[in-house]
């Protein structure tokens, strides 16, 4: 009994440290995010105004959505991990995106962009990728985003689906037929969460918008993140 207890005191000590470890080196730090002002609100959708931002995307060439976000994730991964010229580690950043080009496959697209937000640490300089890797920085001017919250898992079965829910309620609301027309990208879904999360699973369609007729996308903020 006693060596049993002996075991768990020395297991418990064990996990302390490596969380003190962690946090230490601001393992434990928040997540970071791109910021925005919510412009507008509805039971099923918000519009957005995202702030002047840099991400780091990686271009793939895929039918599959899944397929796609894997493949530009794992050489995101390895980005942020070290695989630059500056050899800079990298702390994680939410969302992962990942963009739809309008094409011809079967779920409408055959390329897509998989992209990573910069803490603001490396926003005004990123990190050069190493060339095999295949990155490039995708540097955002300030605009306005249709999103739509859905919860589980993003698949290539439900992401069409959940972008043409957002298109009808933008067709019924005043931001119908406010697509912007400059868009490289059908839509993008960005996800929040660790593939290891099975429960609470938040991810999002988003779309580019202009401005409404009612209400300009700058005015009348109701919240700030």
């Amino acid at each position: 009994m006693e060596m049993a207890k002996s075991s768990l005191k020395n297991a418990l000590m064990v996990i302390l440290l490596v969380i003190t470890i962690a946090c230490s080196t601001k393992l434990c730090k928040a997540i970071e995010s791109p910021q925005y002002k919510i412009v507008h609100s509805e039971s099923d959708f918000e519009i957005r105004h995202y702030r002047e931002s840099v991400w780091m995307a990686a271009p793939v060439n895929e039918i599959s959505f899944e397929k796609a976000t894997r493949n530009g994730f794992h050489r995101l991964f390895q980005f942020i991990q070290g695989a630059n010229l500056n050899f800079s580690r990298i702390y994680m950043t939410k969302p992962v995106l990942t963009s739809i080009v309008p094409g011809a496959g079967p779920l409408h697209s055959s390329a897509y962009f998989v992209k990573f937000y910069l803490p603001d640490k490396f926003q005004a300089d990123p990190p050069l990728p190493l060339p095999e890797l295949n990155l490039q920085p995708d540097p955002w001017t300030s605009h306005c985003i249709a999103v739509r919250k859905f919860s589980g898992f993003a698949r290539d079965s439900n992401i069409v689906k959940e972008a043409e829910k957002l298109a009808l309620s933008l067709s019924r609301s005043p931001w119908a037929n406010s697509t912007a027309s400059t868009s490289e990208y059908a839509y993008s879904i960005a996800q929040y969460n660790s593939p290891f999360r099975i429960f609470g699973r938040v991810n999002e369609v988003w779309v580019d918008v202009t401005g409404s007729r009612v209400n300009g996308c700058e005015s009348n903020p109701i919240a700030a993140y």
